[in-house]
Order: structure tokens, then sequence, then C-alpha cells
């Protein structure tokens, strides 16, 4: 955070951290627009499963769309930038690291793949190996490759569709560049095993809620292969409802932890304990925010 007056708030944290009620509180009491950061809640649909919660660009995109970065980085600046004109705090809450990354800063996004470019190097490196896969990526983009160890697969794959289309990885710059505006950038902590019963709780909450007839109805509809990676769709379609909710939550336990590594990869991020009530963390966020009236007061609404 710059010594200028803080304009944003942006929370981020592993799924189940209570990024979305801490923020709720925040924008009760400050009248702020709250602006996900979540890729999964951009699609319409699927509100039980995503988690959805009154926010922008929450529910805005139908389940055949494909989801692109840098069409959300426009959408986010756009609401920021507006809720800053009229007078309100912005309040990133996310749980996406690029998504949120992407709201906060000017990301030169790198292109989608072409059709079918992912699953071509995917094969390229389980048939070749993964030496052979990285030897061909250090021979068009050294850069890259000298960041990226040859055993992660996925960087690796990516490197190389980035440099057949003209782009590079450039190792790991995401979050390198300047934010936009002047960022309060807080990560909720929950103990771990705090976290994992509440990841618990609310995966059989969703069970209690419905979310299997959401899915089979979201199914009846064409999705597109950006939708159909959001975590639960397959186990709930194809799993009897006891397996279902045991390995949707083991996925969302590795989400999670995953999560707390991109925590600890961004700059500037101040920790806030969240193992308390919603209204206990939004009174240290603000006030951290604030560092003397910082943070407009807004209105209500």
């Amino acid at each position: 955070m710059s010594d200028e007056a803080v304009r944003v708030i942006a929370i981020f944290g592993p799924t189940a951290s209570g990024k979305s009620a801490v923020a709720e509180e925040i924008a009760r009491r400050v009248g702020a627009l709250l602006v996900s950061a979540d890729s999964a809640q951009l699609y319409r649909g699927l509100p039980i499963l995503t988690n959805q919660s009154p926010a922008a660009l929450v529910g805005i995109w139908e389940l055949d769309q494909e989801a692109s970065v840098a069409v959300y980085q426009s959408l986010a600046h756009r609401e920021i930038d507006a809720a800053l004109a009229a007078g309100r705090t912005p309040v990133v809450v996310g749980g996406t690291g690029l998504y949120f990354r992407a709201a906060l800063a000017e990301l030169d996004v790198p292109p989608a793949p072409e059709p079918g470019a992912r699953e071509r190097w995917q094969r390229t490196y389980d048939e070749e190996g993964a030496a052979a896969a990285h030897t061909r990526l250090a021979a068009v983009d050294p850069e890259a490759a000298s960041a990226v160890h040859p055993n992660d697969r996925r960087r690796v794959v990516r490197a190389l569709e980035l440099a057949e289309a003209g782009h590079s990885l450039r190792g790991d710059r995401l979050w390198s560049s300047d934010l936009r505006r002047p960022t309060l950038v807080v990560g909720l902590h929950v103990p771990s095993d705090v976290l994992d019963a509440r990841i618990e709780a609310r995966t059989r909450a969703m069970f209690e809620a419905g979310v299997e007839e959401e899915v089979r109805h979201a199914l009846t509809r064409p999705l597109s292969s950006t939708a159909r990676k959001i975590m639960g769709l397959r186990e709930i379609a194809e799993l009897p409802r006891d397996e279902a909710e045991a390995e949707l939550c083991t996925r969302t336990r590795r989400f999670a932890a995953y999560q707390r590594k991109w925590m600890r990869r961004i700059p500037g991020l101040v920790s806030v304990e969240a193992n308390r009530s919603p209204d206990e963390v939004a009174d240290e966020i603000l006030a951290l925010a604030r560092g003397g009236q910082r943070v407009p007061a807004g209105r209500a609404g």
C-alpha cells in the first residue's frame, strides 16, 4: 500500500474464509461497491455451487461463454472507476488470483490459447516427457524456460502455448506491476482446521439447498470449456450424493491450499485474522484503510 490515501479495498482469501460476509459488512458501513473477482461467479445458472452473493460482475455470463481474463479486466476497471467517480469505495473481493490481480492492475493479459492448442501441448508433454518438453520450451523461449521447472506441467504447457502464439510467459511477473489506484490489499487468515470445518459445513449446506438439481438443470444447456471447469460440476453430475459431497470437500480443501499460496505471492498484502465475526474483521480493515479518514464515509445503500 502506498502513502497515498486509500481509494480501493481489496480482500483476498481462501474459500470459506468469510470474504463475502466481511465485504458485505464493509459495504453496509461505508456504502461501498462490491466487485467480484471470482472466475466461477461470473456465470449465471449456478448460484449455489459457486456460492454467489450480491456484487458487481456476479452472474453476468451465460454458461456457454468462454471466460476471458482480458474481458473481465475491462469490466472490473469500468466498475471500479465508476464507483470512484460517484464517491464510493470499491471493494474487490476474490478468490481467483489472476482475476483479483486483473481487477487491481493494468495487466498485459496473454491471449487465450487457440482451440485445441492446450490439449496438443499437454499430449506433447505427456508423450515426450517433462525433460523433452522443457527442452522444446528452452529453444523457443529461454527466459520462460529458465523460470519454469520441467516438472511443472501446467506452466510448461502454458509457456509453450504462448510461445507458439508469439507471446511469452517471461517467468512469474504477475505481481510486479503497479496497482491502478492506491489500494489496501488484505488477506484473510483462518487456521487450517477451522477452514476445513467451514468447508465441510458449506458443502453440506450446498446439497441441502438443492445444488444437485441446479447442476442437472445447468447441464441441459450448452457449456463452454471454461464453465465446465467449475469446481464440483463433474462430481455432482457423475457421483452418488455421499461420494460427490466427499469429493467436493477434498477438492475444495486443495483449492484453499492453492489460494493460500497465492496470498503469499501478493506484495504489500496485510494479513488479517478472520477467525472471528465479520463485523470485527471489517472493523480492523476499515481502521487500516482509513489511517486518518482515508476511506470516504460514502453513503449507505
